[in-house]
């Protein structure tokens, strides 16, 4: 083999390296984009009725604006507020499951002002959020909506319950402690966040979930919908 051509396969060989690196730096080609976003990825391309490339060029876009995002730690005393609050939704939803939802939709937001994300419209924190909990900000659209439909009474109770456990997986993520947070912990591995919204557990035991608002009668009792949803 000549010189020349080592030189050539070389300089070629750098180039497609610098090519490589370039796009995983920039978050760049389809597939990196699908594997960020995950089934936010999937809802966009939805969105967009089937249109690839542009549900990937609005996700880069959301990448752009919110990927330098750094999430702000808790406060002890704010973690603690969040999770009695969270408690307190919970419990409201045995008697008054409008009510609950509305409160954790709200709540929501508060927890994602209060991590860093931006508060001064729902459109762009959940844009914002997409990026960052990609796998679980749906649950906060799905709290949000079905607050809208429950004050029109179109909602029923187990449609909102099952909004409000969805909405749990978002609140848990927020939840969790940074490398940044003055109180250690560190992040959990996402495996283990997954196993722990799976079986309903959380911050300070609150027990499942989905049992606790499954209790015997009150879906009968408290149907929004009269019959409608």
């Amino acid at each position: 083999m000549s010189t020349g051509l080592i030189i050539t396969l070389i300089v070629a060989a750098v180039v497609v390296l610098a090519i490589a690196l370039f796009l995983v730096r920039r978050g760049g080609g389809p597939h990196s984009v699908k594997r960020r976003f995950g089934p936010e990825y999937e809802r966009t391309v939805a969105q967009h009725n089937g249109d690839a490339k542009a549900a990937e060029r609005e996700l880069r876009e959301r990448l752009q604006r919110h990927g330098e995002l750094r999430t702000k730690p808790l406060t002890a005393q704010e973690r603690e507020e969040y999770e009695a609050q969270w408690a307190a939704v919970q419990e409201r939803f045995v008697d008054a499951p409008v009510e609950a939802v509305a409160s954790a939709d709200r709540l929501l937001s508060r927890l994602a002002g209060a991590r860093g994300f931006p508060g001064d419209g729902y459109d762009e924190q959940v844009s914002a959020l997409s990026v960052h909990h990609p796998r679980r900000v749906q649950g906060y659209r799905e709290v949000h909506a079905v607050a809208v439909l429950a004050r029109e009474g179109q909602a029923d109770t187990e449609r909102l319950r099952e909004a409000l456990v969805h909405a749990r997986a978002l609140y848990e993520d927020l939840m969790e402690r940074s490398a940044h947070d003055s109180h250690g912990g560190g992040p959990r591995h996402e495996h283990d966040r997954d196993r722990t919204h799976a079986d309903g557990t959380g911050s300070r035991g609150h027990g499942r979930l989905s049992e606790r608002l499954h209790l015997p009668g009150a879906l009968r009792r408290h149907d929004t919908s009269g019959g409608r949803a």
